[in-house]
């Protein structure tokens, strides 16, 4: 019998909440310029997927007492995990979507490692990479240094930039050292850099993870701690609209054109406010229109934010796994003028920032874990009866970077909407660019395409609003 290793709780979690029309899955969605050349890929997630991470070849099996555990699958093939798929030039922009939600709603083979690659074929502009890959495997954050440890500086001056930072790191074992000036070539040899290949792109981590959401100080004192999850357990239903209800099996998928990076730091400059607070407000003003659109209410609705608890300058761990909580962030619906959204949705931010709000729900996620899958059901229900989406924030790379040989044009992705939530929404920055997802229960948001474009006006509006 192949040897066994009992999964995590908190990874165990994220199995056990799966149902056929709530898939506990992370989807990618990656876009390039021309063709991917598959032997090439295959080679590449092979070496830094396949041999690095021993999750890509394991499968979940029941354990003792009915406890999953981890298992080598004994007939692993990694062609049954990269694919190709095909799709008409004429199809455009809403073939693609339409493509990719249609997978939003296939969940994974379980006898199988729960994750698979589609390449995607025949798109104008290039070829799509879909990746979708189970959330006990590890989070989103994690997954996302995971995917982007695949790709390679785009030319050879980000190549050498990478090459500096790799000599540096380990002749001072730290992710955050600046190289010395003897360190500093124009160009390494071509053997090398072939050879730091992977290291290089390992360290894309340290830029992802460098400015995630709500990944300031966590404090945990206990009285805090206390009040905290009062509050957490005496926080009423988000108000009854078309966003909440029953899901279905039928998922959707929409994202933007990339918006220049650029803008919202003016908007942010201009009006005073981060990154995250300007696009968090884009989100909340364009749920305002998409809610008014179909006479609903227009009150605070709660997204569900996840928040990294991993520590940010060590590399992901072989092993994966899940390590983070969420917080309920209130956005202000309710308020029209979008200088003022913006002011409130900036002090709500600082105030989760310095709550340990995340750190209680990351324990609540462990103790499901140990518990039945009815019971752990349950929970997460009445939890997620609280917020009315999902909404990630997560940069990329600041320099353009390609895998197997072909530029990343964009990306977005989205991570499961636990608890009945039917609408996730997700803002990944990358090269100076930043792309709005949106996915969907078909039942509770019939055209995420509409808050795309209500993003992006709203995004208009705060251009334009006076300081």
């Amino acid at each position: 019998m192949a040897s066994r290793e009992r999964m995590a709780s908190m990874d165990a979690a994220w199995l056990q909440m799966e149902e056929p029309a709530n898939l506990m899955m992370i989807t990618a969605v990656l876009w390039f310029d021309g063709a991917v050349d598959l032997e090439r890929l295959r080679a590449v997630v092979r070496e830094r997927l396949v041999e690095r991470y021993p999750r890509f070849r394991q499968r979940v099996v029941p354990g003792p007492l009915g406890a999953p555990h981890w298992e080598d699958a004994p007939d692993f093939h990694l062609e049954e995990h990269l694919s190709t798929l095909r799709v008409p030039a004429s199809a455009g922009r809403a073939g693609l979507e339409a493509l990719v939600g249609d997978w939003l709603g296939v969940p994974l083979e379980r006898s199988r490692p729960l994750w698979h690659f589609h390449l995607v074929r025949g798109a104008q502009g290039g070829d799509v990479l879909l990746a979708r890959l189970h959330h006990c495997m590890a989070d989103g954050i994690a997954l996302a240094r995971v995917l982007l440890s695949l790709t390679d500086p785009v030319d050879a001056a980000a190549e050498a930039a990478a090459l500096e930072t790799d000599v540096e790191a380990r002749s001072e074992d730290s992710d955050t050292a600046a190289p010395s000036e003897a360190e500093r070539r124009p160009q390494a040899p071509g053997w090398m850099r072939l050879a730091q290949g992977a290291r290089s792109a390992l360290r894309k981590g340290a830029e992802l993870v460098r400015e995630p959401i709500l990944a300031g100080d966590l404090m945990r004192e206990g009285a805090k701690g206390a009040a905290a999850l009062g509050k957490l357990l005496v926080l009423p239903p988000d108000p009854r609209s078309g966003l909440r209800g029953p899901l279905g099996p039928r998922k959707l998928a929409a994202w933007s054109e990339p918006i220049a990076l650029e803008r919202v730091k003016a908007v942010g400059r201009t009006l005073g406010g981060t990154v995250n607070d300007v696009l968090l407000t884009a989100v909340t003003g364009a749920l305002r229109r998409y809610l008014a659109t179909r006479d609903a209410p227009l009150e605070d609705v709660h997204a569900l934010v996840p928040v990294n608890l991993r520590p940010l300058d060590v590399p992901v761990p072989r092993e994966l796994g899940n390590r983070f909580g969420v917080v309920f962030l209130r956005l202000p619906v309710h308020l029209a003028e979008p200088r003022r959204r913006l002011r409130e949705v900036a002090k709500r931010m600082e105030h989760l920032k310095r709550s340990p709000e995340a750190v209680l729900t990351s324990g609540i996620l462990e103790m499901l874990g140990h518990t039945p899958a009815a019971l752990e059901r349950a929970v997460v229900d009445v939890m997620g009866t609280k917020a009315s989406l999902v909404a990630t924030n997560v940069p990329g790379p600041r320099q353009p970077v390609s895998l197997a040989g072909t530029r990343l044009e964009g990306l977005t992705f989205w991570v499961p909407q636990a608890g009945h939530v039917g609408l996730g929404v997700s803002l990944f920055s990358y090269a100076g660019q930043v792309t709005v997802g949106v996915a969907s229960d078909a039942s509770r948001v019939p055209d995420p395409g509409a808050l795309v474009s209500a993003f992006q006006e709203e995004l208009d509006a705060l251009e334009t609003a006076a300081p």
